[in-house]
């Protein structure tokens, strides 16, 4: 016999309340409550002491090692577990029963800064830079500029100069970049065959994480890291070994000082800080440079032609605004540029992930 939480009625019941619950809105409303909890676990070291640890930890164990009240840290890692970032289990203690707490297998992967594709770096930078930038969105969606004034108090005429403030935030930002490319770089270098260039020069190369991708792939190629003396500088002491032989650097700012001859020039999440006025200036320079036959790879979190999504590059779009002078853009936008600049037979390769690559051509 059924229930009576089984006839019609109560089944019309349930789904009118689900209907008039606004459960997505909630999502979004308090979508800062998780990215700030897994921030605050990151900084802490939470995922890098269970790593470390060769059992569970009880809140206990773990509060006393990172240094946090005790009744805090239980609810930290009482949320890290409903985010499925942690597992817990109950164990049988001498003075009664407690919690422990383990990684689960993504955030030893992803969140702990021993792995080789830890996003630990990335989290960082998100929390104390983006977020902080974010705080005044409002302000610059009605602005139409960045924000790096209100939220640092640094102008922001010389777009870098504002992001690297600091030898620190410099730093900061480098290492954002490497975990940004441990994740996605392999993808977007094999996106095409790029083994006919030999010589090529990543401009804006940063801390050259790509550019260890690129030489991986094409072990005949050699790619020169092209970027300001202090990033250079930066990236010779803390980035590049001497061992990286087919990587090499030129110091130089990309829109004030010539650019080398090559066959190759990489715009790795370059042309999405700048204005299209400024991203036809430095294609035409980057034209003028290259061989006959070479080419431009642009890499960047392409947008739909109609506006229409993904989602990761709207909101990567927002952060431009936020953060730059400049926005995500669509391939067809991205073929017009390289097309004002001399560019031709381009071509689109789309990875699946969050960057995708554009590749264009200098006929001789």
């Amino acid at each position: 016999m059924a229930s009576s939480s089984d006839t019609p009625s109560s089944a019309m019941a349930v789904s009118t309340v689900a209907a008039s619950y606004p459960r997505k809105i909630l999502d979004y409303m308090e979508g800062f409550l998780v990215s700030k909890t897994l921030f605050t676990a990151c900084e802490l070291g939470v995922f890098d002491l269970l790593l470390g640890s060769e059992r569970p930890l009880s809140a206990e164990e773990i509060s006393q090692a990172v240094g946090a009240s005790l009744d805090g840290t239980q609810r930290l890692l009482d949320a890290c577990t409903g985010l499925e970032l942690l597992t817990a289990q109950q164990q049988q203690q001498q003075e009664g029963h407690g919690r422990v707490y383990a990684n689960t297998a993504d955030a030893s992967r992803y969140l702990t800064q021993s792995s080789p594709v830890s996003l630990y770096h990335s989290i960082q930078y998100n929390s104390r830079t983006i977020y902080l930038c974010w705080y005044h969105l409002t302000d610059a969606v009605r602005e139409g500029r960045n924000q790096y004034e209100k939220a640092f108090g640094v102008n922001s005429e010389d777009l870098f100069e504002a992001l690297y403030r600091s030898d620190e935030e410099m730093i900061k930002f480098m290492h954002l970049m490497n975990s940004i490319w441990n994740i996605c770089g392999r993808d977007v270098v094999t996106a095409f065959d790029l083994s006919p260039f030999r010589s090529v020069y990543d401009l804006g190369g940063c801390s050259g994480a790509f550019a260890k991708h690129f030489t991986s792939a094409y072990p005949e190629c050699t790619v020169t890291i092209f970027d300001l003396p202090k990033v250079v500088q930066v990236s010779r002491q803390h980035f590049v070994t001497d061992g990286n032989q087919r990587i090499g650097f030129h110091e130089g700012d990309f829109f004030k000082d010539p650019l080398p001859e090559g066959d190759l020039y990489i715009l790795a999440r370059i042309l999405h800080d700048w204005t299209d006025q400024r991203c036809i200036q430095l294609l035409t320079k980057v034209h003028q440079a290259c061989k006959p036959g070479g080419g431009v790879l642009l890499v960047e979190a392409l947008l739909l032609e109609d506006g229409s999504g993904p989602l990761t590059a709207q909101l990567y779009s927002l952060n431009m605004l936020v953060q730059t002078e400049g926005r995500e853009r669509t391939a067809g936008q991205y073929r017009a540029l390289l097309a004002a600049a001399g560019f031709s037979q381009v071509q689109v390769r789309y990875t699946g992930k969050v960057y995708d690559a554009v590749l264009g051509y200098r006929q001789g």
